[in-house]
């Protein structure tokens, strides 16, 4: 009997390529690989499988119990990474991670959820919904789900359902990662300029959505939403027919449309309106912005031939990913974790939560590399407008062009940059000092948010100690 394929990834620790990596461990692939930190729930995922990984860059580690069939490598490795140099001297097989999704998940009707806030949760509901009305979907998203089910599967279904982020595939391969998924189907979430670090100008940020319309075949189907910003100009020039163009949102003209929104601590509950009827919909998920989520992959399910009741039944089933608006710790103060690295996600967060709780709300940001330079400053001026208080630590470190090292900010200009239109902002470069302060004097129905991408260097977990009495 033939030893199965062994694959290495470089970078595994980050959510999506760590997901790949358990989608290939559970098709009896073997499967190892190594990052630069790992840090918990991925690390903690990774151990419970029982998938080997280890800290740094080791060419004799990597070929341990044999040489990789192919080595699967994160955006974020660097081309000097000495196994991915091995790899390059030895003729191993290199694929980017988008690459790896392409060939071993992409179905023969692949939807693709796209846009530039909403994307992981709206692809993630909507395997939820196609597994729950047993298509067995392959399917793969950037985030891990509450109930801890895998971030992504090989499935033997028709469809495959996968998050299409538009930034770039990997360091030698610039173009934005949803090219290579060949979409049959596109939900297309939002677009906002995003990402300045890759997309210089928001026409630049555009087109890299236009040529994926552009790319949808004309028997295919873009389900696209008519809140925000128009979407409809975008969609007009694609070349599937009228007919197969499915609009949503709270809008008027959009064919799905949701009404009668009610959003509380324990979720939501809306109508959805398609052509008369009207479907009630119940969901455990915050943010009223998710009506807008669930209303797409209401829409795309439903014109996938999936019926209304099951649609419904999977949405009330659904309860969400780590990281949106998710309760770290509920008593008489909050605490919620949120990946809102962007000002407009951190102000979309802010606002909802400014319905949702009585007392103040605090507001701990970090933003994204994209989201430290000059260029992103204007975002700033209105993003934490319902926050009462905002708190900006020292920013992790990370890679920044050396062509122009002097572009990014650190946390004591962001902190500026937002005082300018907000009276209380605190810089902490101790995150000791910062937890403190986040936990002193704290009334009944407070909230404190903390808002990004990284990792938070524990402090999530501190501050809910000291809230505790611990």
């Amino acid at each position: 009997m033939n030893q199965p394929k062994k694959v290495h990834f470089i970078g595994i620790c980050g959510v999506a390529m760590s997901a790949v990596a358990t989608a290939l461990w559970q098709k009896g692939y073997r499967v190892t690989g190594s990052d630069s930190g790992f840090f918990p729930p991925v690390s903690t995922h990774l151990t419970n499988l029982g998938i080997p990984y280890y800290p740094g860059s080791h060419p004799e580690k990597m070929i341990m119990g044999g040489v990789p069939d192919f080595v699967i490598v994160g955006n974020a490795v660097a081309s000097q990474n000495s196994e991915l140099v091995y790899a390059c001297e030895n003729n191993i097989k290199i694929k980017s991670y988008p690459e790896a999704v392409a060939e071993f998940l992409i179905a023969k009707k692949s939807i693709v959820c796209a846009g530039t806030y909403g994307k992981t949760t709206s692809a993630a509901l909507l395997s939820h919904i196609f597994k729950h009305a047993r298509e067995k979907p392959s399917y793969m998203f950037g985030g891990l789900a509450e109930d801890g089910s895998p971030a992504a599967a090989i499935d033997s279904g028709k469809w495959s359902v996968v998050e299409g982020d538009e930034y770039s595939t990997v360091k030698w391969d610039k173009k934005a990662k949803f090219f290579h998924y060949k979409p049959t189907h596109l939900m297309l979430t939002s677009v906002k300029w995003d990402h300045a670090d890759l997309y210089p100008t928001e026409e630049s940020y555009f087109g890299a959505f236009k040529k994926l319309i552009a790319a949808i075949p004309s028997n295919g189907k873009i389900v696209f939403c008519t809140d925000g910003r128009e979407l409809r100009p975008l969609v007009m020039d694609a070349r599937v027919s009228k007919e197969n163009l499915t609009s949503y949102g709270s809008s008027k003209n959009a064919l799905y449309k949701y009404k009668n929104l009610n959003q509380t601590s324990e979720g939501l509950v809306f109508d959805i309106v398609y052509h008369g009827k009207t479907y009630n919909i119940k969901s455990p998920l915050l943010g009223s912005y998710n009506a807008e989520n669930i209303t797409g992959c209401f829409a795309m399910a439903h014109s996938a031939g999936i019926s209304p009741g099951e649609i419904s039944d999977a949405i009330k089933s659904f309860s969400g990913l780590k990281r949106r608006m998710e309760k770290r710790y509920e008593n008489k103060v909050t605490v919620m974790d949120d990946i809102a690295h962007s000002p407009e996600k951190a102000k979309s967060v802010l606002n909802n939560l400014r319905h949702i709780y009585e007392g103040l709300v605090i507001a701990v940001y970090e933003p994204n590399m994209g989201n430290r330079t000059l260029q992103s400053a204007p975002a700033y001026k209105d993003a934490f407008k319902d926050a009462d208080i905002v708190v900006i630590p020292r920013l992790s470190k990370l890679k920044v062009n050396r062509a122009n090292p002097k572009k990014a900010f650190d946390g004591k200009d962001l902190a500026e940059i937002i005082k300018k239109n907000h009276k209380e902002v605190y810089y902490f470069d101790d995150d000791d000092e910062l937890v403190g302060f986040l936990a002193r004097g704290r009334s009944r129905g407070d909230v404190i948010v903390f808002l990004g991408s990284h990792g938070w260097r524990g402090m999530i977990e501190e501050t809910v100690k000291r809230l505790a009495g611990k």
